[in-house]
């Protein structure tokens, strides 16, 4: 027992034990045992997940990813302009969303693969630009189901189609949808992690780049595509997002890379590369999903949420070093 918990897999689900342990202790009158508390709790931790399945790729792969958060706001205006305003079919919304996503990555992939400028620079100057660029589509304004008409006035339109779908409840109102495309996320990234050549050549760059590529891996092109996979997650979830408040707000968002990466830290991915897997991923975004929603029940101002967030982090960093992951 003592070896497994000092392994990243141990000390992650020793983390998310300690969090459903306060949740007992803590249960705002018994609120903690409800089906309904959980359920919120999945589904408030979904779009972060979503976002954390791209950066996990990233992380291993020895890069970060700053933009996720600008390009869900990004993809969530977008996604709400073609299915509310012009009245595109899913089908198209959805894959026109994805091409956002992938080519925001795609640009970090290529500033910081194949031009060699710092990911952190590379993927900072596209959380700028995509957030400008979504005040900029979306005019400052969200948009919502609030149609202008030619003389000024407004008419109400129904929510589209996806978004329904999108935000609808499953198996007797207890699944979310998002909790569901969540799960979808997590296991096509495991897959590509765990079973395709790709994933291995991750592991092999973010261990140690230049013995990588003296091995024959295609580093620029490995790590480009993770960048790129990175903004394909981060537009589903900006899909998720808009889907859930129904419109697209080009503020939404703000923060979530770093719930996101935090996500990932806590799971036990190393933030130097090499280390790490979707599964520790999965325990790091239900101990942050449930951590959130513990102090929620429980009425602690969002001061405290952030501020015990961010010892969280620290405190995990420092056990990643101590034990030397």
């Amino acid at each position: 027992m003592r070896r497994f918990l000092a392994t990243p897999a141990g000390r992650a689900l020793l983390a998310l034990m300690l969090v459903l342990i306060v949740g007992v202790v803590f249960n705002a009158d018994g609120a903690f045992f409800k089906v309904g508390t959980h359920r919120d709790a999945l589904r408030q931790a979904s779009v972060y997940g979503i976002l954390a399945c791209g950066l996990t790729l990233v992380v291993i792969a020895g890069g970060i990813d700053l933009a996720v958060g600008s390009v869900l706001a990004l993809v969530a205006v977008c996604g709400a302009k073609m299915a509310i305003h012009w009245g595109w079919p899913g089908p198209a919304v959805v894959a026109a969303c994805l091409l956002i996503g992938g080519l925001c990555g795609g640009v970090c992939g290529g500033l910081a693969a194949r031009l060699r400028v710092q990911p952190f620079i590379a993927t900072l100057a596209m959380m700028v630009f995509a957030r400008g660029l979504a005040k900029y589509v979306s005019g400052g304004m969200k948009v919502s189901t609030a149609v202008q008409n030619a003389d000024g006035t407004y008419r109400y339109v129904d929510v589209p189609g996806l978004f329904r779908f999108i935000d609808t409840r499953i198996l007797g109102d207890n699944v979310s949808m998002v909790s569901v495309i969540f799960a979808l996320c997590m296991a096509v990234a495991w897959l590509a992690l765990a079973q395709h050549r790709w994933g291995r050549y991750l592991y092999a760059i973010g261990g140690n780049e230049e013995a990588a590529r003296l091995s024959g891996v295609p580093v620029i092109a490995a790590q480009a595509c993770a960048y790129v996979a990175s903004g394909l997650f981060a537009a589903v979830a900006g899909l998720c997002q808009a889907a859930q408040e129904q419109q697209g707000d080009p503020e939404t968002g703000m923060g979530y890379e770093l719930i996101g990466i935090a996500m990932v830290v806590i799971g036990g991915t190393s933030l130097i590369g090499g280390r790490g897997g979707m599964g520790l991923t999965l325990l790091g975004v239900l101990t942050i999903g449930y951590l959130e929603k513990i102090l929620s029940i429980n009425a602690v101002p969002e001061a405290g949420r952030l501020m015990l967030t961010g010892a969280i982090i620290i405190a995990a960093v420092l056990t990643q070093r101590r034990k030397g992951t």
